[in-house]
């Protein structure tokens, strides 16, 4: 398939950017280990299993690099630049030697035109490099293994930092039911105690039984009203209409002889019961125990209230853990077939109190996708990264508008995060997903969020993310995820 061709002489290497500061010696050895072969347009170059032997520089043609995640090959980048280089360029550095933990190539090379290379041997060229420029070499390997240190370092504090906000969100979202909770759990032992003197008062004797009768099944009808009322006109009230009604309750008491009926009018007012109720009751049951036997309803009322209180603390407090656990993916398989959907809502529980902080969230989700292979505690990294720099981004304009939206397109599922913030420049979109940038103010960000949504979506799921935005006028993020892929091979470095 290749042909080899005359070697490149030293004149003709000293014109490319990697050789044009090599003395006569250097270039004359390049020019005598260097072969130049030729490949045709979609011919591979070298592939990712292959033993990484040789060191390749382009000479004239376009290539593409690629990388292989489960049965996808995944281009990373192309170019038609003269003198860009690839394949054994590890092999001078012993701590990358190590790192790597295998002689292969780990990508694939292709050609997308006809293409010239030089080639040379990896080893050879690795001797010589170590002779030639020692001191060179050794700045290179120590700061391999820095970047590798400081990434895995800053990358752990990235996620660490993520579940820190996270975790004080969840907090707080817990705080406000499980406090409500408590405050009606104690209010409700002092109605329930209150109720046990009111009946001990009606059963003493000196209430005929046929009034008791007639206090049992009222007290019944008043919590059926009150059922109703949770559902009904009552609970859309208007403060100002609701106040009324509370004068209207008082008066009536006052003019039946009935004590504290502004204690009592509230809760009347909640539970849905009007002026005709009460008059119904007071034609029901004799004056002398009206008020004892209004009290006891009112308590029974009370504590009606008080349970529905509880239930929907708790249950907004299940729903959190629910969320959190459906976020953490704890007690799952790593990997699984997803709604992805569920990830997505997970993470807005999780986010709940900064998607309310003056958010307007619209969601268009299309319910009939199919469930997807996937990492989904992975994927939710990847959501949270994206909803948090959304939000962050709309914190000072004038609308804020977070929309996410889900679709098919062709064998991908389409997940779309657009925010009304400043949008970004060409420069900005350009660089975003390199690790350590960030348009942060020091110390709030770390460069490393879009860099690892970057690695999980496209390395560790074979799917692509892009970012469109326009200055002033908001970015939009899409991630697009295979219907079926099998599972992934194991990226060896996602720090």
């Amino acid at each position: 398939m290749e042909q080899p061709m005359e070697r490149l002489t030293p004149a003709e290497l000293s014109r490319f950017f990697l050789f044009e500061k090599l003395n006569d010696d250097q270039l004359r050895w390049m020019s005598e280990n260097g072969e130049v072969v030729r490949y045709p347009a979609g011919a591979t170059v070298y592939s990712a299993d292959e033993p990484a032997t040789c060191f390749y520089m382009l000479v004239e043609g376009r290539q593409a690099m690629l990388k292989q995640v489960g049965d996808h090959e995944v281009e990373v980048s192309r170019s038609d630049r003269p003198g860009v280089y690839s394949g054994a360029t590890w092999a001078w550095l012993t701590s990358a030697r190590e790192a790597t933990k295998s002689p292969f190539y780990g990508g694939s090379l292709r050609t997308l035109d006809e293409s010239v290379f030089l080639r040379i041997p990896g080893e050879e060229l690795a001797e010589v490099l170590k002779e030639w420029f020692p001191m060179a070499i050794h700045l290179l390997d120590g700061l391999f293994t820095g970047m590798r240190t400081s990434d895995a370092v800053v990358g752990q504090r990235e996620r660490l930092t993520a579940l820190g906000r996270l975790t004080a969100g969840l907090t707080h979202e817990l705080n406000n039911p499980a406090s409500a909770a408590v405050r009606a759990t104690a209010t409700l032992r002092e109605r329930v105690a209150a109720m046990r003197g009111k009946l001990k008062h009606l059963a003493s004797g000196k209430v005929d039984p046929d009034t008791l009768v007639k206090l049992a099944g009222l007290q019944e009808d008043a919590i059926e009203q009150s059922a109703k009322a949770t559902s009904g006109k009552t609970k859309h009230l208007t403060p100002l209409a609701a106040n009324d009604l509370e004068d209207e309750f008082s008066d009536w008491c006052d003019d039946h002889g009935v004590s504290a009926g502004w204690h009592l009018a509230p809760i009347w007012v909640a539970a849905g019961l009007d002026l005709e109720w009460l008059e119904g009751m007071a034609d029901e049951i004799p004056p002398a125990h009206l008020e004892a036997g209004l009290k006891w309803i009112t308590y029974a009322l009370e504590s009606e209230q008080l349970m529905a209180e509880i239930e929907d603390a708790t249950d907004r407090i299940a729903t959190l853990i629910t969320a959190a656990k459906q976020y953490s993916q704890m007690d799952r398989a790593e990997y699984q077939q997803i709604d992805i959907h569920e990830g997505i809502n997970s993470t807005l529980v999780m986010l709940g109190a900064k998607v309310r902080a003056g958010i307007t969230l619209e969601k268009h989700y299309d319910k009939t996708l199919p469930a997807i292979p996937a990492y989904p505690a992975e994927l939710n990294q990847v959501w949270t990264n994206l909803l948090d720099n959304a939000i962050h981004a709309m914190h000072d304009r004038p609308t804020r508008k977070l929309s996410i939206s889900t679709g098919c397109e062709g064998e991908f599922v389409l997940v779309t995060v657009s925010d009304t913030g400043p949008g970004m420049t060409p420069e900005v979109q350009r660089r975003i997903f390199e690790p350590f940038f960030t348009t942060k103010p020091i110390g709030q960000g770390t460069g490393l969020g879009l860099d690892i949504v970057w690695r999980i979506v496209v390395n560790r799921h074979g799917g692509d993310i892009r970012v469109t935005s326009t200055p002033g006028e908001g970015t939009t993020f899409e991630v697009r995820l295979p219907l079926n892929a099998p599972r992934p091979a194991e990226i060896a470095d996602q720090s």
